[in-house]
C-alpha cells in the first residue's frame, strides 16, 4: 500500500487538492476491477482540521493535522493562489514537516505553483524545477539557487517531482501513476481522464539526475562512475566487483538507493547524454548512438522511446532547431 498525504495550504488551488485524490482514487477503483488490490491510501492533512479557500467560498475537512501524520510515500503540495509571498507566509508551520516527511524517504511532488511552497523548503537548491511559466520570473526572484526549467512540463530529481503550469499537473499524476504501477494502468486512467498521456510526449521533457540523496556511499560511488563511464561497455558484475559487493547484494542496494536497477539507471543516463546531443549538434542518430555506448540501432531507438517517447527522429526534430 502506498501511503499519499495530499497537503492542504491555506491560500490553494481547490482543484489542485481534489484532483491527485480523484485520481488515485480512481486508480485504486480499476486495480479492484481488474481483480487487483487497492494501492493508495489517500489523506488530506493540513495544519487545522478544516481550511477555507477563495475567501471562504470553498471548505476543505483535513483526515489529520501535520503533526499527526507519521511518514508517508508521496507527499502533494497543490498550487496556491494569489500573491506567492503571502501564501508562503500563511503556510510556514507546514514547511518543517514536508523537509521531515523528504528526509525520511517520502517522495515530494509540487504542482504548478505549489512550486514555490517547496522551493521555500530549501529542499530544492541546486536542483531544477517547473512551474507556471506566467510566474517564471518571480520564482527567480525569490529562489536565485533554483534551476527553473523554461517551458519544461515534468521535471523529477531526487525523489522530488514539479509540473508545468495549470493543467500540465495531470501529465505528472500519470507519469507518477506508471511509476508506481504500470503503463497499462496509466493509459486506462489517461483515457478514463480524457488526458492525452503523452501530450506531445511528456517523458520527453524529464530531466534525470539520478537520486543521490542517500546514505549508500558505495553506490553513490557507482552511480558517478556510470555518470562518467557510461559510453563503455559496463556490467553489473563489474561494478559489484569495482565496490566489492556481492552481485545480489549491489542490484539490491542500487535499486533502494536509486529506485532503479542499474540497467535502468545506465539507459537513463545514456539516453540523457543522447538528448542533449540531439538538442546541441547536428551529429546523425547513429553518431550520437554510438557516442552513447550503443551498437544496436533497434535496442538503442527502442529504449530512447520508451524513456522519452519519442523516437530519435522525432525528439531530434523537435528540440532542434535546423537553420
Amino acid at each position: 500500500m502506498k501511503n499519499i498525504a495530499i497537503l492542504v495550504p491555506e491560500s490553494s488551488v481547490m482543484q489542485a487538492i481534489a484532483d491527485p485524490s480523484y485520481m488515485f482514487s480512481a486508480v485504486n477503483q480499476f486495480l479492484q476491477a481488474n481483480g487487483q488490490q487497492p494501492l493508495f491510501q489517500v489523506r488530506l492533512v493540513g495544519q487545522s482540521r478544516e481550511v477555507r479557500l477563495n475567501n471562504g467560498m470553498f471548505s476543505v475537512h483535513t483526515d489529520s493535522l501535520l503533526d499527526e501524520t507519521e511518514k508517508v510515500d508521496l507527499v502533494f503540495i497543490p498550487a496556491l493562489f494569489g500573491d506567492m509571498r503571502s501564501a508562503i507566509e500563511q503556510n510556514r508551520a507546514a514547511i518543517p514537516w514536508i523537509v521531515d516527511q523528504y528526509r525520511r524517504g517520502t517522495e515530494v511532488a509540487s504542482l504548478c505553483v505549489g512550486a514555490f511552497l517547496l522551493a521555500s523548503t530549501g529542499l530544492l537548491d541546486g536542483k531544477q524545477c517547473s512551474t507556471h511559466w506566467a510566474f517564471a520570473n518571480e520564482f527567480r526572484e525569490m529562489f536565485p539557487r533554483v534551476e527553473l526549467k523554461d517551458g519544461s512540463v515534468i521535471t523529477e530529481e531526487n525523489n522530488i517531482y514539479s509540473s508545468g503550469g495549470a493543467h500540465s499537473y495531470w501529465n505528472l499524476l500519470l507519469y507518477l501513476v506508471e511509476k508506481y504501477t504500470d503503463r497499462e494502468t496509466a493509459i486506462l486512467a489517461s483515457k478514463f481522464f480524457a488526458v492525452d498521456i503523452d501530450r506531445n510526449s511528456q517523458s520527453a521533457f524529464m530531466v534525470f539526475q539520478g537520486q543521490k540523496n542517500h546514505a549508500d556511499e558505495e553506490i553513490r560511488q557507482a552511480q558517478q562512475y556510470i555518470e562518467v563511464h557510461y559510453h563503455d561497455k559496463i556490467g553489473v558484475d563489474e561494478l559489484a566487483d569495482r565496490y566489492a559487493i556481492g552481485r545480489r547484494s549491489f542490484e539490491r542496494r542500487f535499486k533502494k538507493a536509486t529506485n532503479n536497477t542499474v540497467v535502468e539507471y545506465l539507459q537513463r543516463v545514456r539516453i540523457e547524454a543522447a538528448k542533449r546531443r540531439f538538442e546541441n549538434s547536428r551529429k546523425s542518430i547513429n553518431e550520437v548512438m554510438y557516442d552513447v555506448g550503443y551498437t544496436d540501432t533497434k535496442a538503442f531507438r527502442d529504449v530512447f522511446k520508451k524513456i522519452t517517447g519519442l523516437t530519435p527522429v522525432e525528439y531530434r526534430n523537435k528540440f532542434t532547431k535546423m537553420s
